[in-house]
């Protein structure tokens, strides 16, 4: 059917996935969907080793659940809105209104989103917090709606993305996104830019405004009525 179909590599795994989750229930996997899978201290090490590199690990259904200093200081405004974790990009993209700023293709990046959400539910259909999650963007985001009846499918495995930081300003980056080879529920995503560019340039200045926002922030604390 793929070859008929002309489908794709992506395309061609979603519709296994989709065969699979069409089959009878007891032959696929039985797992707890409501727990988040323990994150490795080897894992949470490997996050904060990478000083040069914004990065930050997500399970399945797109929940940040770990964090370099860098990758928060890259995304400052998804977690400003939601600073404990986990913290839903998703939500972000479709529900933020300082996403579109953030991102200035965020047409292009929200409908990629909506494609790779799309593949990740036909690999966990069972998983009823991930159903929520879909069903509440349905309802709050048009765009969303819109992207999801296309029914096109993505997989977030490499490329690039732009960011309008509001310290920094942009920032071209290229991205991968790794699956623990070990817990291939979890996908660390990196980002980075060619050194002596503007890009690399900028992550440089992000380091040190990260460091800055680290100190004052320390700072306060230490100033606070106990």
């Amino acid at each position: 059917m793929a070859r008929a179909l002309r489908l794709d590599e992506t395309e061609t795994e979603h519709l296994y996935h989709l065969a699979r989750a069409a089959g009878p229930a007891p032959a696929r996997a039985r797992v707890r969907r409501d727990s988040a899978p323990a994150i490795r201290p080897s894992v949470r090490r490997m996050l904060d080793s990478m000083t040069g590199a914004p990065a930050f690990l997500r399970n399945h259904r797109f929940d940040i659940i770990a964090v370099n200093p860098l990758g928060a200081a890259l995304y400052a405004p998804m977690f400003a809105a939601n600073p404990a974790l986990p913290v839903n990009s998703m939500r972000f993209t479709f529900l933020n209104p300082h996403a579109p700023a953030f991102y200035p293709g965020w047409a292009q990046i929200a409908r990629s989103a909506v494609a790779a959400l799309r593949m990740t539910a036909a690999q966990h259909p069972d998983d009823q917090h991930l159903m929520s999650l879909i069903g509440e963007l349905s309802m709050r985001s048009e765009p969303f709606r819109g992207w999801w009846a296309a029914q096109d499918v993505y997989v977030h495995r490499h490329g690039s993305k732009r960011f309008r930081h509001s310290a920094i300003g942009d920032l071209d980056l290229d991205f991968e996104a790794l699956t623990l080879a070990g817990d291939r529920a979890l996908t660390v995503v990196t980002y980075s830019a060619e050194p002596g560019t503007p890009s690399g340039d900028g992550l440089e200045l992000l380091a040190t405004w990260a460091a800055t926002q680290q100190s004052t922030a320390a700072v306060q604390r230490r100033g606070s009525p106990r």
